[in-house]
């Protein structure tokens, strides 16, 4: 009796090992072109977005200073009540019709189930854009050469699998 207690101890602690060292994160080199526009470079937050339209994850965020992080309103709530450490995916914001490159990198468990990717922006003393951009989290959309049209500040995002 106590080796059969412990052989299923054994096997339960190995699948779960087992299913952790199988989880596998695919990268994507994001491509942002942004609108012409006049003022203030832009703050844009890239973010996963679950099949219910939750936030679950920061993968980008280009703008470096923190006191600014409150003008986009929707992911801050998000931030500020999960604290997450955003040191490795911070950088430079985006001037208006200038561009940026951003490796974003999350779950291949998370492709074709709902999740999307949510571009938010928003520049000091003018607008505030959700959803500026959004993409299905899926292989096809991913790939799409076209890209995806933004619907404020972003002109156009594109994405490129880093192998």
């Amino acid at each position: 009796m106590k080796y059969s207690i412990k052989f299923f101890v054994f096997a339960l602690f190995a699948v779960f090992f087992t299913q952790q060292a199988v989880a596998q994160t695919i990268k994507y080199k994001c491509m942002i072109q942004m609108q012409n526009y006049s003022g203030k470079e832009a703050y844009v937050i890239i973010s996963l977005i679950n099949s219910k339209g939750q936030y679950e994850k920061t993968l980008g965020v280009l703008g470096p200073d923190q006191e600014w992080y409150n003008t986009l309103k929707e992911w801050d709530k998000f931030r500020t009540k999960k604290k997450e450490k955003l040191n490795a995916i911070t950088g430079a914001s985006i001037a208006g019709g200038a561009r940026a490159t951003r490796v974003i990198e999350f779950d291949t468990a998370k492709l074709n189930k709902g999740y999307t990717l949510r571009f938010e922006s928003a520049v000091e003393t003018q607008d505030y854009h959700v959803k500026d951009a959004e993409v299905t989290l899926s292989s096809a959309a991913l790939d799409d050469k076209a890209g995806i049209k933004g619907k404020g500040y972003i002109r156009q995002v594109r994405f490129i699998k880093v192998q």
